[in-house]
Order: C-alpha cells, then sequence, then structure tokens
C-alpha cells in the first residue's frame, strides 16, 4: 500500500462522530491538541506516525490495518461492533500487527537481536522504528530471506529444557488463527514482556491464545488476543551451554512423580 493513511482520516472523524465527541472532547481524551486531531481527520499527515497510530487505535479499540485499509463508514453497525471486539478480517488475533523492521544495504531483512537490556525496553518499542533500527543485527544463511525473524534471549525455567539464557530465533506471525496446537512461539505480550511458549489457537472460541511452558511444572493458561503485542513462531535456538540429559521434561516429569509418590506414603504412613 503506497499510501499509509488511505482510510485512516476519513475513520478517524467517522469514529469520533459515532462516540457523538467534539474535536476538543477528543483530544482531551487522548491528551493531545484539538489542532493535532483536526489535522488527522483533514488528511495533512500523509504518513501519521506509529505514536499517533497506536493512540487512536488503543482508543477506538481498532486494529491500525482497520483504520487504514477498511473504509468503516460502509460497514453496518454489528460489523463494526465485531471489529471492536477483536474479529479483525485483516488482523485475526490481534490489535496491531504493522512491524517495524530493518533492512541492509541490500534491501535484506535483517534478524535483530533483543539483548538481555533491551527486553524491558521492547514493550515500549516494538513498534518504534527508531528503537529496532538500534538493535544488533546479523544473518544466517539457513533463514528463508522471504521471511521475518528475530532473535530473543531466554530467561528462568519455564522454558527448559531449553536452558536460560539461551537465544531463540523466531518467524514472525501475522495471522494468528494459524497457530496449530501446542505451536512452539516466542508470545509478547502486555502483562508478561517476552515469553518462549507452546502456543495453541483459542480464538474462535474465546478469543485467546492458550500457553504452555516448557517446564510441566508450570500450569497453562489463557491470554487475551488483546493483550498480545507479537507472536514469532520457533524456529531454532542457540546456546553456549552442553545439553544436561537430567534436565529434559521427561526426566523432570520423573521427578516430579517421585516427590508426589513420596508425599503421599509419607500422608499415609501418618494417618
Amino acid at each position: 500500500m503506497s499510501n499509509p493513511s488511505f482510510f485512516w482520516s476519513s475513520n478517524i472523524k467517522f469514529l469520533r462522530k459515532r462516540k457523538k465527541m467534539s474535536q476538543m472532547e477528543l483530544a482531551e481524551k487522548l491528551d493531545i491538541s484539538r489542532s493535532k486531531v483536526n489535522t488527522h481527520e483533514n488528511g495533512h499527515v500523509k504518513n501519521p506516525p506509529m505514536a499517533d497510530m497506536v493512540l487512536f487505535a488503543d482508543f477506538f479499540r481498532m486494529s491500525i490495518d482497520s483504520l487504514v485499509k477498511v473504509d468503516l463508514s460502509k460497514l453496518s453497525e454489528l460489523k463494526i461492533r465485531d471489529l471492536e471486539a477483536g474479529n479483525d478480517v485483516y488482523l485475526k488475533g490481534g490489535s496491531i500487527r504493522i512491524l517495524a523492521t530493518t533492512v541492509d544495504s541490500d534491501n535484506r531483512e535483517n534478524v535483530e537481536l533483543v539483548p538481555i537490556k533491551a527486553k524491558a525496553g521492547y514493550l515500549a518499542g516494538y513498534s518504534d522504528p527508531g528503537f529496532i533500527s538500534r538493535l544488533p543485527v546479523f544473518h544466517l544463511p539457513q533463514l528463508d530471506p522471504n521471511r521475518k525473524y528475530r532473535m530473543f534471549p531466554t530467561e528462568g525455567d519455564s522454558m527448559l529444557p531449553v536452558p536460560e539464557g539461551a537465544l531463540v530465533i523466531g518467524e514472525f506471525l501475522q495471522d494468528w488463527t494459524h497457530i496449530k496446537e501446542r505451536t512452539p512461539c516466542i508470545v509478547v505480550t502486555k502483562e508478561e514482556g517476552i515469553s518462549f511458549k507452546l502456543a495453541s489457537n483459542r480464538i474462535k472460541e474465546s478469543k485467546s491464545l492458550l500457553l504452555e511452558s516448557l517446564n510441566t511444572l508450570y500450569e497453562p493458561y489463557e491470554v487475551d488476543v488483546m493483550e498480545v503485542l507479537e507472536v514469532w513462531k520457533f524456529h531454532s535456538y542457540f546456546t553456549e551451554d552442553i545439553p544436561d540429559p537430567m534436565s529434559s521434561l521427561e526426566q523432570v516429569g520423573r521427578d516430579v512423580r517421585e516427590i508426589k509418590a513420596t508425599l503421599h506414603a509419607l500422608t499415609n504412613v501418618k494417618n
């Protein structure tokens, strides 16, 4: 799409009027100036800044794709409410899918590395081209040049047998409805940040993803897709550690069963 503000201006104006708000009232809600709202509505912003797009998208509970690509004035009220509920025909699972990325001098997609020290800032900067451009980048010959990849560090023991400190490469998933049962993914959420989970698609049933840790000591849980920022499908990982066979999931599970059996036996003795 050559013009990223194709329906942007008319949609912002349409949604404001749908809420029966003046430009000043909307400006106060967004904590911006009335003149900025007016500038967006009149089409004077040909390339809306990402920060502004996120601000309006969050307030109107619409994906950026819908605000840019869909003429909302042509839709029924029922369909608009459906979009507000997260049933986005373009996004299919999330609130924002526009990806900030970098390319090399030959216009090839870089693989950006998110270092440990940058993980906290990633939640605020994942859609900021300036933040992404400051990340270390590299290329690997085994990665498909037509796909987008990013590398993330692991922390904690919920990802065992993938060791803590490993670097996990993930392929960017644009359509979350294609996630199959227990697909290994790096999932970026508003609350938990970056985590490596087995993801299962529950979008149709409950507009959520079921997330399971590789470490079976942790219980699976569901997260609303509106809380999910990005999903990267597992490709590979790198580690300096030699795998310890005693840290495999099978061994961990066996240890847990033995502990439970011992506790059960002790309880029966006391009784």
